[in-house]
Order: structure tokens, then C-alpha cells, then sequence
């Protein structure tokens, strides 16, 4: 089995990969940096609650925008699973031709993004957005080419900044108001996140397919609030485990 775990700014986002399945996933804060005795013993409780023996696990693959939970990672995977971890980075195969000025500032997160929606859908301009702690936007040809992309705040980001740069508004809770114009501070608040965020997402979908794909796309949307516009109909598919997938995936291309 492969124990395959993406280190974001917020979460660790973690899955184990029975052949080429998904049989279990979990997340944990990454925000509070944690030695690697304490990831093993996190790793390893998690594995036996959802009755799945440590020892099944004979791989482990890392992707990170985090460095300084890298090495407690590394030296996790060595120590408690005794088990030398492959790790998304440069150097490595991933099937991609990277059109941009600096490929090693590329996030391993959004390479995995890439490697799992090529699969998923091979010859095809694909626009991949991801909702995760920040918001970013990545263009690849139908030929593999990585183009570029964009980043801006995420929506909890954006949340949060408002209320901790403000003395009034509160923190609220992330979700669709009923309407454009709210009726009181808290639905103010939800119609700037909710509907600020899709007037971006859209403009900006608009734009790369005009400048880069002379209007056809395929988007694809992952990141814990890809679901929140699920009914939008600004995506073609949304895939929750699309990170997961590509380090899956990279990782057997260098097997």
C-alpha cells in the first residue's frame, strides 16, 4: 500500500492507496510544527483506527509547500515505517514541459494538481483551480506544457484578514447568502467571500481560455471549497482528491 500525504499551509491532506484505489483519507493541521516521533504517532494511530495495519504500508510519497514539516516527514517515514520516501520535487518525472521563468518556484502541490488531471484527462487544455488556503489557478496544454497560472488569497484567507485588520467584523461562517445585497453584517461578509470569489473564478477562467486556449478548456476544480460552487456551472468536473491522485500517480511514474 502507499501512504501518500500532501503538506499544505493549512492541512495535511493524506490518503492510503490499496493497488491504484483510494481505501482511506485524513487530514491534520500542518500549522503546528510537530517532530517526527509525533507524526509517527499520528501516522500510525490513524492507520490502525481505520483498521488498516502500519505494516501494509510499503511506499510513502510527499508532496509539500511546507519545508519545515519535510523533514520530520522524512525522518517519520525512515524511523516508523522504515521506509525511504519518494518526494515530489525537482528532479523528478512527472510527464510535464514546464513553460515558466522559474520551474523550481513551481509548488509540489500544483504539480500533483497537473500530473492527476492529465491523467484524467490526456490531450486536452485543462484550466485547474484549486481552493485551497490560497486560491490558484494553473493552464496546461493539451501537449503537457505547464503555462503558468495565478494565485490569490483563498477564501477563508480573505475571511480572515478581515477580521483580524478590522475592530468590527466577525469571523462567519463560509457560505452562499441569499442574496447579492446582504441585510446584515454577517451576510455583507458571506456575499463579498461567496460572490467576490465566483465574479474571479469566472473572469479569470475567461481569460486564460481566451489568451491561451482560443476559448476551449476544460476546468477542473479541487481544494476544500470547489464543492461550495459546485452549482455554479463554472466547472466541467471537481475532483476533492486530485492532489492525492497526481502524487499517486508521479510516484509510479518514478517507481
Amino acid at each position: 500500500m502507499l501512504l501518500a500525504l500532501d503538506v499544505g499551509n493549512s492541512q495535511i491532506f493524506g490518503g492510503v492507496y490499496g493497488k491504484d484505489e483510494i481505501v482511506l483519507k485524513f487530514r491534520r493541521t500542518s500549522k503546528e510544527k510537530a517532530s517526527s516521533d509525533e507524526m509517527g504517532v499520528f501516522l500510525k494511530t490513524v492507520l490502525r483506527e481505520n483498521n488498516i495495519d502500519p505494516k501494509e504500508i510499503t511506499d510513502i510519497a510527499i508532496s509539500t509547500v511546507v519545508p519545515d514539516l519535510l523533514h520530520s516527514l522524512k525522518n517519520c517515514a525512515i524511523k516508523y515505517f522504515n521506509i525511504e520516501p519518494f518526494i515530489l520535487g525537482p528532479g523528478v518525472k512527472t510527464g510535464l514541459n514546464l513553460k515558466i521563468k522559474s520551474p523550481a518556484e513551481l509548488g509540489a502541490d500544483r504539480v500533483a494538481n497537473a500530473v492527476g488531471a492529465i491523467k484524467e484527462h490526456p490531450n486536452e487544455n485543462l484550466i485547474i483551480i484549486d481552493f485551497g488556503t490560497a486560491t490558484t489557478f494553473c493552464a496546461i496544454t493539451k501537449a503537457k506544457e505547464f503555462l503558468g497560472g495565478v494565485i490569490l488569497p483563498g477564501i477563508k484567507m480573505s475571511m480572515e484578514a478581515l477580521s483580524e485588520k478590522t475592530a468590527l467584523l466577525p469571523n462567519v461562517e463560509i457560505a452562499k447568502p441569499p442574496t447579492a445585497v446582504g441585510r446584515d453584517t454577517v451576510t455583507n461578509i458571506q456575499s463579498g467571500l461567496y460572490f467576490g470569489t465566483l465574479g474571479i473564478v469566472k473572469e479569470l477562467t475567461q481569460r486564460i481560455k481566451k489568451e491561451e486556449f482560443d476559448g476551449t478548456a476544460t476546468v477542473i476544480a479541487t481544494g476544500g471549497f470547489s464543492s461550495l460552487f459546485a452549482k455554479e456551472n463554472i466547472f466541467d468536473r471537481i475532483m476533492p482528491d486530485l492532489v492525492l491522485d497526481g502524487l499517486h500517480t508521479a510516484f509510479k511514474m518514478n517507481k
